[in-house]
């Protein structure tokens, strides 16, 4: 199980209304289903992805957030979840506010790219980085937008978004874990960041 799981966990409340977003395999709501009662639904574009879904038993929708989500009226989940995706999509501000739309509450977490590793690979060899925790070269990855904690911290602060919430993680190692440094200084500490938002 990965280690955010954990976080969401305990900023998502019992029996509510849950809206994955990228909802991959289906894992994380899966694990809130059994462990919060969530009454869960699924939003992604990829078939295989929504196939494993279905095998665990997860309800879920074939679409494409970057295209808008009006098909969900406003306040119809309780939190609405996007998980290591903003990244991924076209239109990140877009879809942030097609969440806060959507939902009362919001937990979007995603790589930090402002990483000290991520700064000295460019630094020194001039090239994106690759590595375990960015292990795409810059031609075949998935992520589109190179956010930072402070990139994302001063959208919420443009678009007047509230933060309830924030933690942040270190994976350079191979294993996840926290800390106080990590804590004090996530724009160059740490690997994934992790928001609990609301407007």
């Amino acid at each position: 199980m990965r280690s955010d799981f954990l976080a969401i966990e305990e900023w998502v409340s019992n029996g509510s209304r849950v809206l994955d977003i990228g909802c991959g395999d289906g894992a994380l709501l899966q694990h809130l289903q059994a462990n919060r009662q969530v009454r869960g639904l699924g939003v992604e574009i990829d078939e295989t992805k929504i196939l494993d879904c279905v095998a665990k038993g997860i309800e879920v929708i074939e679409q494409n957030a970057d295209q808008g989500m009006a098909n969900f009226a406003d306040n119809s989940f309780d939190t609405v979840l996007l998980t290591q995706t903003l990244q991924a999509v076209h239109r990140p501000d877009f879809v942030l506010e097609e969440m806060l739309r959507i939902g009362k509450e919001c937990v979007i977490t995603f790589p930090n790219f402002g990483h000290w590793q991520a700064r000295r690979y460019l630094l020194w060899r001039g090239k994106m980085p690759v590595s375990k925790f960015m292990p795409y070269k810059w031609y075949d990855t998935p992520n589109i937008h190179f956010c930072t904690v402070r990139d994302f911290e001063q959208l919420c602060a443009e678009r007047n978004i509230s933060v309830l919430h924030r933690s942040f993680e270190s994976r350079s190692t191979g294993d996840s874990h926290r800390s106080a440094l990590v804590d004090r200084w996530p724009n160059l500490l740490a690997t994934h960041a992790l928001y609990h938002v609301t407007r």
